[in-house]
């Protein structure tokens, strides 16, 4: 649908309500919530939430946390907190926890084509033109929450090898995550490869969600890494 549709889908951010609602919920079941969110630089939601922390019964406590990453690289620390929560850490401890392997976070993505970034408007015209002539498949990353170029690649192979080796030179990875839009098998690959250079990792391979999808369009891919926290 978004390579044939003449409308273009869109993106908003979740309201305060949209959020509060979710945390009234919630606080029927706990009394203490971590919310994990992608960065505040390239979006308004982590804002929202901590809005609508002022919004919810005020006898659940709500730990609003900005994830400076996008993708799987925020889904590998919800996973880790979560994992965290279940073992019994209070919402300090979770808390301080996501903070603590936020910098150990990497992440790099490659864009098959502009086209649907341009839409989604986080590129102009103009960078748009020039990408779409030399057809390079370009290559992001995440720096301070931001999301910055990484370089590109002639060929959708070379920009998965350049995936593969910016995995491959990490020495002491927790875990890795393959996210792709439209190409499990290319993913698949991928994931296979990189695992069988960092044995020791735990590796996931999902697909990604609707927000990003929309942007990065059919053919993208990203690798997300969690380095180890400590020799032991």
């Amino acid at each position: 649908k978004l390579v044939h549709d003449s409308v273009h889908p869109t993106t908003s951010v979740p309201s305060p309500k949209d959020f509060a609602d979710i945390y009234n919920e919630l606080a029927k079941e706990t009394d203490e919530i971590v919310s994990i969110h992608l960065t505040a630089k390239e979006s308004g939601t982590c804002n929202s939430a901590l809005l609508a922390r002022d919004l919810v019964d005020k006898r659940c406590r709500i730990e609003v946390v900005d994830s400076q990453s996008i993708s799987m690289s925020l889904g590998l620390l919800v996973i880790a907190a979560a994992k965290e929560a279940r073992a019994g850490a209070s919402l300090e401890q979770v808390a301080e926890l996501v903070r603590r392997n936020i910098p150990r976070m990497h992440l790099m993505i490659l864009v098959d084509t502009l086209k649907y970034v341009i839409r989604g408007g986080r590129l102009n015209k103009a960078q748009g033109l020039v990408g779409t002539v030399l057809r390079i498949r370009p290559l992001l990353t995440m720096r301070d929450g931001n999301l910055l170029p990484a370089g590109v690649a002639r060929t959708k192979a070379k920009a998965a090898e350049r995936l593969y080796d910016f995995a491959k030179g990490f020495s002491r990875v927790k875990e890795v995550a393959v996210a792709y839009t439209t190409a499990p098998n290319e993913a698949k690959s991928l994931a296979d490869r990189i695992k069988e250079a960092l044995p020791e990792a735990h590796m996931y391979l999902a697909r990604v969600g609707a927000s990003l999808g929309t942007h990065a369009g059919p053919g993208a891919m990203g690798v997300a890494i969690r380095e180890c926290e400590s020799e032991t």
